[in-house]
């Protein structure tokens, strides 16, 4: 009792200006917190990525685990703690890294590919929608016959994103030749690329070529396309003749 005692007297003993100053103290800290602006969030650059031989070594050869474990860390890379970073921020040159180490670590992900032409071809800038077309392209070389729908979206993207035609028609074509077993809708981009192009004459003739071969084997897909060459030579014939000089 006697040293509680004593220890309140110890606090009723001091002095008055000295309760002024913490009081003081302790409003000029609770009115800076209130001003002081909040902590800014900055968006971490994007490492470049491992090598896959690195990665090998790491995760003990379990190569698959490995790729699945860097496709979340990539596809978590936008989101980082107090900030969300725009696609179209990051750079695309390790992104592009990132996505070829997880396709040389597990070739049969598709996982990848679907990145490239759903989420990172999207964003509002031009470059970086090509640079995202080009990997999708250079990796459909490497196994166009499970990889045809990769190169067959980006082609749309090429067709309505970009406006650009002719790129669109090259992965159109290339479809139709390098990956014989996609379906027919896949095979046949081209034409209708063709066609959106102005070219009726050359839609025309590869349609007309088409039905020739009897790669269509399903009667009302034959029908159907039958149909569209009819309408093609008559769009054809009313044509005004391209002038030669």
């Amino acid at each position: 009792m006697a040293k509680r005692a004593s220890a309140e007297r110890s606090l009723l003993s001091v002095a008055p200006a000295l309760w002024l100053f913490l009081a003081v103290t302790l409003a000029l800290q609770i009115a800076w917190r209130a001003i002081e602006a909040p902590p800014q969030a900055r968006a971490q650059a994007l490492p470049e990525p491992a090598t896959p031989d690195a990665v090998r070594l790491a995760s003990l050869g379990e190569s698959i685990a490995a790729a699945q474990l860097l496709t979340l860390y990539l596809q978590a890379f936008d989101n980082q703690p107090g900030i969300s970073i725009p696609y179209r921020e990051l750079d695309y040159t390790r992104v592009v890294g990132w996505l070829e180490t997880i396709l040389s670590l597990d070739p049969d992900t598709q996982y990848p590919l679907l990145m490239a032409s759903h989420l990172y071809a999207q964003v509002p800038d031009e470059a970086k929608q090509r640079a995202m077309l080009d990997f999708v392209h250079r990796k459909f070389t490497e196994d166009p016959g499970r990889r045809w729908r990769w190169l067959a979206h980006a082609a749309l993207i090429a067709r309505h994103r970009l406006h650009d035609d002719a790129l669109a028609l090259r992965y159109a074509q290339e479809i139709a030749r390098r990956a014989p077993r996609a379906p027919s809708w896949a095979r046949q981009m081209h034409i209708f690329v063709l066609e959106n192009m102005g070219e009726i004459e050359s839609a025309a003739i590869l349609l007309g070529g088409l039905l020739a071969t009897g790669e269509v084997s399903d009667p009302s897909e034959a029908r159907f396309l039958t149909q569209r060459l009819e309408d093609l030579k008559k769009s054809a014939e009313k044509s005004p003749p391209v002038s030669k000089n």
